[in-house]
C-alpha cells in the first residue's frame, strides 16, 4: 500500500494514501513524529495517570478524571463503536496503528522524554476517544452549577442573572458565514477563529488528507483521526462555534456507608448499592494516592466519598486560567486547554472532602487584599466583613433540609452526607458521535454535513457549511437531554423525583440575515439549550465590520479577526463621567479615559489605564462583606475550583454588575471612585501590551524563564485575548487558530496557528506561525501537489521515517 507524505512550507503535511485506512494509519504516523509529547501528555491524562510523569502538579486532574470514569466512558464507547460503526472503530484502529508506530522515532527527537524519563507507551483502540472526552468535558461548563449554588445560597435567586456571563472558565469562537452576493466571487466565504486555551504544541494541527474517497484540508485535533471542527473538501467547508448548551448535569447524591458498603438514596426512597472500587495513582517522586470511586445509577461520584480523608500535597500554580488541563472561572465561554487552577499554599494539604462553613459560620477578620501581581496564583478568600457587617442570605437550602456545609459537602442530622454525581451523555449513550467523523471527510454537498452532523454527540456545536452549488447551513448539532429546570441551573437533589432525563432534544436551526450568519457564543438558536452565553458584544461587532461594505474577498477578512473595539468598556465608563470631586490626578485619568478610542491596542497607553482601573474596580467589589461568603473556600475538587473564584467571576461579570439596579447595597459608584483613585495615585506608564501577554499552558514548562509577546485584543473583542480582570492582564485564552474557507477556489483559502506545525522546540516549524498569528495575517493553504515537498514514501509499517 503506498502512503507519500508531502510539506509546504510551513511544514503542514499533506498526506495521501491509496485507501481510507491506509490514510488514517499515515495521519496517525505523522501526528506521533510531529507531537508525539502531546500525544502521550493526552493519553495519560485521558487514563489519569499524569502525575506518573509529571508529579504532583497533576495530582487534581487526574483524581478527577478517575472519579469523572474518563477512561472507562471512553473505553465503552468505543466497544459500542465496533458494534453499531465497525467500519469506523476499524478506521479508528487504523489511525492508533500509526500512532504505535510513529512514537518511538518521534518521542526520541522530542526533549520532553529525556526530561521526565517518559518512555513512549502503547496506544489501545479507544485512546481517541478518551483524548476526546478529555478535551471537551469541561466545555459545557458543569462547574457553573456550583457556583449558581453557592450564589443563589448566600444571595439569592437574582444572583443567578447576575452572574450569567461568559468567563475564562469554557471556550468560545468568533464565527462568520457569508452567502455568494456578499462577497466578490460570487461563492461564500466562511471565517472564524477557535477561542481554546493557548496550548504548547497547539490544540489544532493544520493537516491534508488525501485518498481516492476525498481530499480535505483542515484543522485536526492531535490524537484523534480525521478533522472534526473545520475542514474543507474542495467542494463544501464547514466550521463550528461553541453552542453554550448545558448537556451536564450534577446532582446532590445522599449517601450513607454500611458494613456491605456505600448506598445511595433513590427517588422512590430505597436505599440502593453504589458501584464501588478502588484505584492508585502513582506520583513521581511520592507515594502513591489511593482513591476510592463511587457511581450511583444518575453517574459517577466526583467528590470525594463520605468518611474518607484523602489528601494531597498541592504547589502554587502561576495563574488561574483553567482548562480541561485545568479549568477556571465560567465565560460564555469554553475549558479545552490552559492554565492550572488556584490552589492551597505550596505544602499545604487539600483535603477532597471537608464540609464548608455554615451560613452562620463567623467569616474570618481582615483588611482588603493586595491586587495580585501578573501570573500569581488567585487566593482562595477575599477580604470578609468589616465591622461585623453581615451579608444578604439567601433562601434556605433545598428542599428545607437540614445540613451543615456547602454543596458536595453537607452533612445531615442523621450521619448520612452528601456528595455530587456527575451524569453527562456518553457516560450514558456510550457514544461520543465518532460516527459522524467518517461522513464529513466524504461530504460533497451541505446535505451531506448536515447529515453527518446528526450523529454528532459532544461538544454540542453551531455549524456553518457552505458549498459550490450556493448550499448553506447554519444548524445546533449535538445531544443535550430534556430535563428539569433545576437540572439545568442548579444542583439536583438525586433522591427527589422529577429530575430524571426524559429524552434528547431536537437540534434547531438558524437563518441568515442579507446574507449572513454570524456566531460568537452569543445566544442564537442554540438559546432554548442553555443557560449562560456570551454577551452580544463580539457578534454585534462581527455583523457591524461586514455591514460597512456589501461583498468581501478571502483575503479581506482578516481585518475582521483582529478588530480590538471593547463595547464592554461602556458601563465602566459611564459610572467615570458621572464621578465629580476628584482629586487633580484623578480627574485628568477620567477624562483621559472619556476620550479613549476604547480600543484595547498593544501599543495603547490608555488601554493599560482601562484596565488597571477595571482591575481596582473589581477588587474594590470582591473586597466588599455583600460578596464575603462567597469568597470562602469550599469542598469541591481542585479541578474546579477556577469556577467558584470570586474575583475572576466579579471581573467577567462587572458589566452586569454595574448596570443592575440594585447591588446588595454596594456602593459602586464609591467603588468606582476609589479605583480611579488609586490607579491616578500610581499611573501605569506603559502600554496595554507591556502586561496582556501570551502564558500558553505547557505540561512540562519551559525551565527557562518565559516572557510572551505583547498582544492586542481583550475578552469581549473580537480579537479575543481573555485576561482575568482583577487578576492578571496575562492571556491564556483566545484564538488557538484562525481559518478563512473560501468556496470558489480553496487555493485562496487562509488559516494560521498560534505557533507552528511540530511540537518539538527548535525545530524549524515549532514556532514560525508565531509571528504571523501576533499580527494577525495568514498563510495560505497550498493544495497544488507539484508546490509540495515530497519527504518520504512509506509503504511498509516498519518504515518510520515520515
Amino acid at each position: 500500500m503506498t502512503i507519500e507524505t508531502y510539506r509546504d512550507a510551513w511544514g503542514i503535511p499533506h498526506l495521501r494514501a491509496g485507501d481510507v485506512r491506509g490514510l488514517a494509519r499515515a495521519q496517525g504516523r505523522v501526528t506521533a513524529h510531529d507531537r508525539a509529547w502531546q500525544l502521550e501528555v493526552e493519553r495519560h491524562r485521558a487514563q489519569g495517570t499524569s502525575a506518573s510523569f509529571l508529579g504532583t502538579e497533576a495530582i487534581a486532574w487526574d483524581v478527577f478524571a478517575r472519579r469523572a470514569r474518563l477512561a472507562d466512558t471512553a473505553s465503552r464507547c468505543f466497544e459500542a463503536l465496533e458494534r453499531r460503526d465497525p467500519e469506523t472503530a476499524d478506521w479508528v484502529r487504523a489511525y492508533v496503528a500509526g500512532v504505535n508506530e510513529g512514537l518511538p522515532p518521534g518521542a526520541a527527537r522530542t526533549p520532553e522524554f529525556a526530561r521526565t524519563g517518559l518512555a513512549p507507551g502503547t496506544w489501545e483502540p479507544w485512546h481517541p476517544l478518551g483524548i476526546w472526552l478529555t478535551a471537551h468535558i469541561l466545555f459545557a461548563g458543569f462547574p457553573a452549577k456550583l457556583w449558581r449554588e453557592e450564589a443563589v445560597r448566600h444571595l439569592g435567586e437574582a444572583a443567578i442573572p447576575l452572574f450569567a456571563t461568559d468567563g475564562p472558565g469554557t471556550s468560545g469562537s468568533n464565527g462568520w458565514l457569508l452567502a455568494g452576493p456578499r462577497t466578490t466571487t460570487g461563492h461564500a466565504l466562511l471565517a472564524g477563529d477557535p477561542h481554546r486555551f493557548i496550548e504548547a504544541p497547539g490544540i489544532y494541527q493544520q493537516i491534508r488528507l488525501s485518498c481516492p474517497d476525498f481530499d480535505v484540508i483542515g484543522l485536526a485535533v492531535p490524537g484523534v483521526p480525521g478533522i472534526a471542527h473545520f475542514a474543507h473538501t474542495g467542494t463544501v467547508a464547514w466550521s463550528i462555534t461553541n453552542a453554550m448548551a448545558d448537556y451536564q448535569d450534577v446532582y446532590r447524591e445522599r449517601l450513607r456507608r454500611t458494613e456491605t458498603g456505600v448506598e445511595a438514596l433513590a427517588p422512590d426512597g430505597a436505599w440502593t448499592p453504589v458501584e464501588q472500587h478502588t484505584e492508585t495513582i502513582d506520583i513521581s517522586g511520592n507515594p502513591p494516592l489511593h482513591i476510592e470511586l463511587l457511581e450511583t445509577p444518575r453517574g459517577p461520584i466526583i467528590t470525594a466519598p463520605p468518611n474518607t480523608s484523602e489528601t494531597i500535597t498541592a504547589k502554587v500554580p502561576e495563574t488561574t486560567a483553567p482548562s480541561s488541563h485545568a479549568p477556571a472561572p465560567a465565560d460564555g465561554a469554553e475549558p479545552s486547554q490552559g492554565q492550572p487552577e488556584p490552589a492551597p499554599e505550596s505544602g499545604t494539604s487539600l483535603p477532597f472532602h471537608a464540609p464548608t462553613p455554615t451560613d452562620a459560620a463567623e467569616p474570618p477578620q481582615g483588611q482588603p487584599e493586595p491586587a495580585p501581581e501578573s501570573g500569581t496564583s488567585l487566593p482562595f478568600h477575599a477580604p470578609a466583613p468589616a465591622d461585623g457587617a453581615q451579608p444578604p442570605q439567601g433562601p434556605p437550602a433545598p428542599d428545607h433540609e437540614t445540613v451543615t456545609g456547602g454543596a458536595g459537602g453537607r452533612t445531615h442530622a442523621d450521619g448520612e452526607a452528601e456528595a455530587l454525581a456527575l451524569r453527562y451523555p456518553p457516560r450514558v449513550t456510550e457514544d461520543l458521535g465518532f460516527s459522524a467523523l467518517l461522513p464529513l471527510l466524504r461530504a460533497r454537498h451541505v446535505t451531506d454535513v448536515d447529515r453527518a452532523f446528526d450523529a454528532w454527540a459532544e461538544p454540542v456545536n453551531v455549524v456553518h457549511a457552505a458549498d459550490t452549488a450556493g448550499g448553506l447551513l447554519h444548524r445546533v448539532a449535538g445531544r443535550v437531554p430534556v430535563r428539569s429546570h433545576t437540572n439545568r441551573t442548579r444542583l439536583a437533589p438525586a433522591w427527589l423525583p422529577g429530575h430524571e432525563w426524559l429524552g434528547w432534544h431536537e437540534m434547531p436551526y438558524g437563518d441568515l440575515t442579507d446574507g449572513v450568519a454570524v456566531m460568537a457564543n452569543q445566544r442564537g438558536p442554540a438559546t432554548p439549550l442553555g443557560v449562560e452565553f456570551a454577551p452580544p458584544h463580539r457578534a454585534d461587532r462581527i455583523r457591524a465590520l461586514l455591514d460597512e461594505r456589501r461583498t468581501w474577498s478571502a483575503a479581506d477578512l482578516r481585518a475582521i479577526h483582529t478588530d480590538t473595539h471593547l463595547a464592554s468598556a461602556a458601563p465602566l465608563l459611564d459610572h467615570l463621567a458621572a464621578l465629580d470631586g476628584l482629586t487633580p490626578e484623578a480627574t485628568d485619568l477620567r477624562d483621559r479615559l472619556l476620550a479613549w478610542d476604547r480600543r484595547m491596542d498593544a501599543d495603547s497607553t490608555d488601554a493599560a489605564a482601562y484596565a488597571a482601573v477595571r482591575s481596582a474596580v473589581v477588587r474594590h467589589l470582591a473586597a466588599h462583606p455583600a460578596f464575603a461568603a462567597l469568597a470562602e473556600p469550599t469542598a469541591h475538587p481542585e479541578v474546579l475550583l477556577p469556577w467558584l473564584a470570586l474575583t475572576p467571576r466579579i471581573g467577567y461579570a462587572l458589566e452586569h454588575l454595574l448596570r443592575a439596579e440594585e447591588l446588595y447595597g454596594v456602593d459602586r459608584p464609591a467603588a468606582v471612585r476609589a479605583a480611579v483613585e488609586d490607579v491616578a495615585a500610581d499611573l501605569p506608564a506603559g502600554t496595554w501590551g507591556d502586561t496582556h501577554r501570551l502564558a500558553p499552558w505547557q505540561a512540562l514548562p519551559d525551565p527557562s524563564p518565559y516572557d510572551g509577546p505583547a498582544l492586542s485584543g481583550d475578552h469581549d473583542c473580537v480579537l479575543c485575548t481573555s485576561a482575568v480582570p482583577g487578576l492578571t492582564d496575562r492571556f491564556a485564552r483566545g484564538p488557538a487558530a484562525r481559518y478563512v474557507w473560501d468556496l470558489a477556489h480553496r487555493d485562496n483559502s487562509l488559516w494560521v496557528v498560534p505557533f507552528g506545525t511540530d511540537g518539538v522546540p527548535g525545530a524549524p516549524h515549532h514556532t514560525d506561525q508565531l509571528p504571523l498569528w501576533l499580527k494577525g495575517e495568514l498563510a495560505p493553504v497550498v493544495t497544488d501537489w507539484t508546490r509540495l515537498e515530497r519527504v518520504h514514501l512509506t509503504e511498509h509499517a516498519e518504515d518510520t521515517d515520515v
